[in-house]
C-alpha cells in the first residue's frame, strides 16, 4: 500500500513540476495604450512613465504628452492592464485602456 501511495506521490510531484516549467510558456508579451487625459504639463509624462516602469513585468514604456497617452509593453503573466491603470491612478493620473 505504501509503495502505491509513494508512486502516486511521485507522479503528482512530477506533474506539478512540469506544470511549473510549462506555465511561463503560456505567458505572452502584450502591448496596451492607455489614454491619460490628465497630463497637463511637460513634467506629467515623466511621472506617468516612472510609475508604469515600476510595475513588475513592464519591459517598455512610452509616454506622449501631445497625444495624452502611454504605450506599455508587458508580460501578461506578471501584470495586467488593470495593474497598469492602477499605477497611473496611484501617481495621480486617471487612465483608461484605448481600444
Amino acid at each position: 500500500m505504501n509503495t502505491l501511495v509513494s508512486a502516486q506521490a511521485k507522479k503528482l510531484f512530477a506533474a506539478l513540476a512540469l506544470a511549473a516549467v510549462i506555465t511561463p510558456a503560456w505567458a505572452a508579451m502584450q502591448t496596451v495604450t492607455l489614454s491619460v487625459p490628465g497630463m497637463t504639463c511637460a513634467a506629467c509624462p515623466i511621472t506617468v512613465k516612472k510609475a508604469l516602469s515600476k510595475v513588475g513585468g513592464v519591459s517598455k514604456t512610452g509616454v506622449s504628452f501631445e497625444k495624452r497617452q502611454a504605450t506599455i509593453t508587458f508580460d501578461d503573466a506578471k501584470t495586467s492592464v488593470q495593474s497598469l491603470i492602477k499605477a497611473t491612478e496611484d501617481a495621480g493620473y486617471l487612465s483608461t485602456a484605448k481600444e
